[in-house]
């Protein structure tokens, strides 16, 4: 009879998704998982595309027989991420799913029917207070973490050791901030390891002593071929609150930042080849008259919040946390030299952009006024000339050169800026399922805010199970 090897072992992925923790474990081991288990045939379409070797199951984690599934192979890994909707803080006050929050109880099922050697489950950090809910279906705050609690004693009781940690996706790669808590639990006697850190803030210590990576930015995920429309002249004008959130960031990321971030425009428009680094010398950054320079930050229409109430920011930093809906833009602040008569109002737009009056330097400046609150700058209807006053709302200063708003642009980030910004390969398929049929933006969308960042996966695998591991940390080519 055939001895099984740890070689011959599977790998499970639960409430599998659109591939998220499949593409981080094949990151790591080189090849699909074995099985992949999830409800939704959008989501089940989606993983087949990227991993059509995988043996997939359409339905219920419930309906699935653990023992049938496996049919007599040693699971090494079983990977679960249960829907996060109903612990998260972004569900606000409404109410909660008991069915739903009661997800991870199939943990349980599969540790006492198969045994798997290691279990990792990924939930938000709320995950950890999961408790009872009152008659109106929300936690009771007196029981917080109970359930949670029972849960793990009844794993820890089947023979597993338990660890468990919050990560923080840029700290292995990924160019976003999403925070998620972690549980890694196994019963072969060999220790827990929590990878390592390979990225740090760009200030910090170990970056600057070259001991770790600096964070990737969320400007390296941006389509920058992509024009960003004026948000002045619209048919359909933003939202008030849309506006007041765009007025606040312009002040913290372009008007008062210590070091905006930089993009070029020339006569051959915007692209990537022409981006030039606030950190070079300013002749590299506006070489010739015909230059005019573009300022992005990223906003938000979420609860997520800089300390100063900015809901908004640089793109010098990873992206913050995406959810499954399209709630980040990107916002460019078209910038002039003081002393040319230049405007922008489209990334791509040619050289005749120049005009004599810059009409769009009142408008900004008219709507900076209304949309922060504060008492500088000049009405529209003033003579030009007080626009150059360094006292106006409106003037950024660059390396002792000063530059004034002739335009902001706005766009919602595409779905494939943000896959690449949970840290999914570049080759990933987004944009239709196995058997070629697309998807609308909002299912790409909704697929990619419900991941889990790749390289949450791929760092723990490799720390517990690198035995296992043979994956070069590329992925192949989908069909």
């Amino acid at each position: 009879m055939k001895q099984i090897s740890i070689l011959d072992e599977i790998i499970v992925d639960n409430f599998a998704g659109g591939g998220g923790a499949s593409t981080g474990i094949e990151l790591a081991i080189g090849h699909s998982v074995d099985i992949a288990i999830n409800h939704d045939p959008a989501a089940i379409a989606m993983h087949k595309a990227n991993h059509p070797t995988t043996e997939h199951y359409q339905e219920s984690v419930w309906t699935v027989d653990p023992i049938k599934a496996v049919r007599g192979r040693k699971v090494g890994l079983a990977w679960f991420s249960p829907d996060c909707k109903h612990f998260s803080k972004a569900k606000g006050g409404k109410p909660c799913d008991k069915k739903i929050r009661g997800l991870a109880w199939i943990v349980l099922k599969w540790a006492a029917l198969v045994r798997p050697r290691v279990i990792m489950l990924e939930n938000v950090e709320e995950f950890q207070t999961w408790g009872p809910l009152n008659r109106r279906r929300h936690p009771i705050k007196s029981k917080k973490g109970q359930t949670y609690w029972k849960w793990r004693g009844q794993l820890e009781a089947l023979g597993y050791q338990i660890e468990s940690r919050e990560l923080v996706a840029a700290d292995y790669g990924a160019p976003t901030k999403r925070k998620r808590f972690f549980m890694v639990a196994r019963c072969d006697g060999k220790p827990i390891v929590w990878p390592k850190p390979t990225h740090g803030d760009r200030h910090s210590e170990e970056v600057k002593d070259g001991l770790l990576k600096a964070y990737v930015p969320a400007a390296e995920i941006i389509d920058w071929d992509i024009p960003c429309k004026s948000i002045f002249g619209r048919k359909k004008p933003l939202a008030e609150n849309t506006m007041k959130r765009i007025a606040k960031g312009i002040k913290k990321f372009v008007i008062e930042s210590p070091e905006p971030f930089i993009m070029q425009i020339g006569q051959t428009g915007f692209t990537k080849d022409r981006n030039k680094s606030i950190h070079e010398p300013l002749t590299t950054i506006v070489s010739k008259a015909e230059h005019c320079l573009v300022t992005p930050y990223l906003i938000q229409y979420h609860s997520e919040t800089t300390k100063d109430g900015v809901r908004g920011q640089s793109i010098k930093e990873p992206i913050m946390t995406l959810d499954s809906s399209p709630r980040y833009g990107l916002v460019s602040a078209f910038i002039i030299q003081m002393n040319k008569n230049m405007i922008g109002t489209d990334m791509k737009e040619p050289l005749n952009t120049i005009v004599a009056g810059p009409g769009h330097i009142g408008e900004v400046r008219a709507f900076l006024i209304k949309y922060y609150g504060q008492g500088v700058g000049q009405d529209i209807k003033e003579p030009l000339d007080t626009i150059v006053s360094k006292d106006r709302f409106g003037l950024v200063t660059i390396y002792g050169q000063d530059y004034q708003i002739a335009d902001i642009g706005m766009r919602m980030l595409e779905p494939h800026e943000l896959f690449a910004a949970q840290g999914f390969p570049s080759n990933y398929v987004i944009d239709r399922d196995y058997e070629g049929k697309k998807y609308p933006k909002t299912a790409q969308v909704a697929r990619c805010g419900n991941a889990v960042p790749p390289p949450f996966a791929e760092a723990l695998v490799r720390a517990n199970l690198p035995e296992l591991c043979e994956g070069n940390g590329k992925f192949r080519e989908a069909i």
